[in-house]
């Protein structure tokens, strides 16, 4: 079905929420969302429930409409074989741990020498500046250090996570926002960009006024 996005390339090589999350908006809106997974067992959400004739539903939510194959990035031909896909791409996303691609030969400032134009999407805990980059970043650490756990719960009781993972949202959608600004400013400039999301960034933007009050 086209859409507002209809003849834009994404390659998705993201797992589990926020990037997925992020791939998902793009697809509903009429992109071409190719997802990329490793063949030893692929997203780690295939295997979480619930299940639906033996399919992950949670899976096949955040990963509607895209597009689907297994390539190895740690082999040399799947690294070539991805490297003939952002020829022809408009989007790359990821949302390993920072430094994860750099390892791979394949960074940003890789893949803009093979397209100046790509557009690169990354959602991490931290973001991929500043002395906290490397850690891993999970959804209740972007609640936890947002800010967002010491407004649930109960006057006397710890800080309490929500029933949503709501940071890995708010980042999948943050990359999305960036991104799509970052295309419309290669329509003008026909230069591709690099988004750097932090889930704990994220949570901290929608909070409103908590945080300083």
């Amino acid at each position: 079905m086209s859409g507002l996005l209809d003849g834009v390339v994404v390659l998705d090589l993201t797992r589990v929420l926020a990037g997925p999350y992020c791939g998902m908006i793009m697809a509903d809106m009429g992109a071409t969302v190719i997802k990329l997974e490793n063949p030893a067992g692929g997203d780690d959400t295939r295997k979480m429930g619930p299940f639906v004739n033996e399919n992950s539903v949670y899976y096949a939510n955040f990963n509607r409409s895209k597009l689907g194959c297994t390539l190895n990035l740690k082999a040399p031909e799947g690294k070539e074989i991805f490297k003939e896909l952002v020829k022809k791409a408009d989007i790359v996303i990821e949302n390993y741990r920072p430094g994860t691609m750099e390892k791979l030969g394949l960074g940003y400032d890789v893949l803009k020498e093979i397209n100046p134009a790509i557009i690169y999407g990354a959602v991490s805990g931290f973001g991929h500046t500043g002395p906290l980059s490397r850690r891993a970043g999970y959804d209740i650490v972007g609640q936890a250090m947002g800010g967002l756990m010491s407004t649930t719960g109960w006057p006397d009781s710890a800080p309490t996570r929500t029933g949503t993972a709501i940071a890995d949202v708010m980042g999948g959608i943050s990359c999305c926002v960036g991104i799509l600004a970052a295309y419309i400013n290669r329509l003008k400039t026909g230069e591709g960009e690099k988004v750097d999301v932090a889930l704990v960034d994220s949570m901290v933007s929608s909070l409103e006024i908590i945080n300083i009050i």
